[in-house]
C-alpha cells in the first residue's frame, strides 16, 4: 500500500486530496454523500471581517468544459466562525483550512489573527486572487510587492501555516509565487480562476450581473497545469495544485508537476463524490506504478527527476 500523507512544511496532510474554498461549504454540507475526514484537508468557503451577501444574481453560468462564477465572496463574517460556527469541525480528522479575504493589507493582518485562532483551523489560505469582487482580492495578487508585504504581515500574526492562494491572471506567475515565499508562506495554491465573460446573444447583454467573473473547470486545466509546472521548477516550494482537476488522472498530472496536493473544485459540482473517487484513483495509480510514497510523484515529469 502506498503511504500517502503529504506534508506542506509544517502542515501535514493524511493524503494530498483536499477541496477547493467556496465548493464544499464549511466541511459537513456533503456529509450525506461521504464521510469528510476521508480528505486531507478542507479548504471552507472563504472568510471576510464581516459578512457578505455577495453579487448580485445572476452569478453563476455554465460554459463549454468549464463554470464562470461571480459569487462575489458571500459568506458569515469572522465573529460567527469564532463564536459558533467552528463547532462544526468537530470529529473531523481532515484538516480544516480557514480561506480569508480583506480588502486593505490591515483586514488581512487581523484576519490571520483571529481565523487562525478559531478551534481546530490548522492553517490559513489568504485569498489574493478573486477575479470578481471589486475592492482588494486580486489587486493584491497582481503586485509581487504587495504580495510578499501581506504574505510577511500575514504570517507574523497567524498562529498556523499560511499558504497563499495566487492569482492566474498575471504576466508572470512565478515572480508573485517567489515573492509570497520570500514573506514566509508554507506554500502556494495554484490557481484560482480566470477571469472570464459570458455573452447572452438573444439579450444582447453579459449573462452574469457583475458581467465578468472567474472561470474555473477543464477548460482551465491544461494552464493551470502549466503555472504549476513553472513555479514548482523555478522555486521548488509546496503547492496545491487545482484547475479542473475532474478525475485521479488529472490529479497525478498536477503531482507529477510539481504539486505536493491537489485541490478539487468544480467537479464537487458534477459528482459529489468527486474527491473521494480521485483519492481511490490515485490510489490505483500508485498501485499499478509500485510507487511507495505519493511525494515521489511531485514533479517527476521535469527532466532529470
Amino acid at each position: 500500500m502506498t503511504d500517502l500523507s503529504v506534508a506542506l512544511g509544517s502542515l501535514r496532510l493524511r493524503n494530498p486530496v483536499t477541496v477547493a474554498s467556496g465548493t464544499f461549504g464549511y466541511g459537513r454540507e456533503y456529509e450525506e454523500f461521504f464521510d469528510p475526514s476521508l480528505l486531507g484537508a478542507i479548504f471552507i468557503k472563504g472568510i471576510t471581517i464581516r459578512p457578505r451577501a455577495g453579487n448580485e444574481t445572476p452569478r453563476l453560468v455554465e460554459t463549454p468544459s468549464g463554470l464562470i462564477n461571480s459569487i462575489g465572496l458571500q459568506n458569515i463574517g469572522i465573529e460567527e466562525l469564532e463564536q459558533s460556527k467552528w463547532r462544526e469541525f468537530e470529529g473531523i480528522a481532515a484538516a480544516i483550512c480557514a480561506n480569508v479575504s480583506g480588502n486593505t493589507v490591515d483586514e488581512y493582518e487581523e484576519l490571520a489573527w483571529r481565523a487562525s485562532r478559531v478551534p481546530h483551523i490548522a492553517a490559513l489560505e489568504l485569498n489574493i486572487s478573486c477575479p470578481n469582487v471589486k475592492a482588494g482580492g486580486v489587486e493584491f495578487g497582481r503586485n509581487p510587492a504587495v504580495a510578499r508585504d501581506i504574505t510577511r504581515r500575514c504570517v507574523a500574526a497567524s498562529a498556523v501555516p499560511v499558504l497563499v492562494k495566487l492569482t492566474p491572471n498575471v504576466t508572470d506567475v512565478v515572480e508573485v509565487a517567489a515573492a509570497v515565499m520570500e514573506g514566509g508562506a508554507t506554500g502556494v495554491t495554484l490557481v484560482n480562476t480566470f477571469l472570464a465573460l459570458a455573452i447572452d446573444a438573444e439579450r444582447r447583454r453579459p449573462v452574469l450581473a457583475n458581467v465578468f467573473g472567474g472561470l474555473s473547470g477543464p477548460a482551465i486545466k491544461p494552464i493551470a497545469l502549466r503555472m504549476v509546472w513553472q513555479v514548482w521548477g523555478a522555486l521548488r516550494c509546496p503547492i496545491i495544485g487545482m484547475g479542473g482537476i475532474m478525475n485521479g488522472t488529472d490529479a497525478v498530472e498536477f503531482l507529477l508537476a510539481g504539486a505536493t496536493a491537489v485541490s478539487v473544485g468544480t467537479a464537487n459540482f458534477v459528482n459529489p463524490t468527486a474527491a473521494p473517487d480521485i483519492l481511490r484513483e490515485i490510489g490505483e495509480y500508485c498501485d499499478r506504478h509500485g510507487v511507495k510514497h505519493i511525494s515521489e510523484l511531485t514533479g517527476a515529469a521535469h527532466p532529470g527527476s
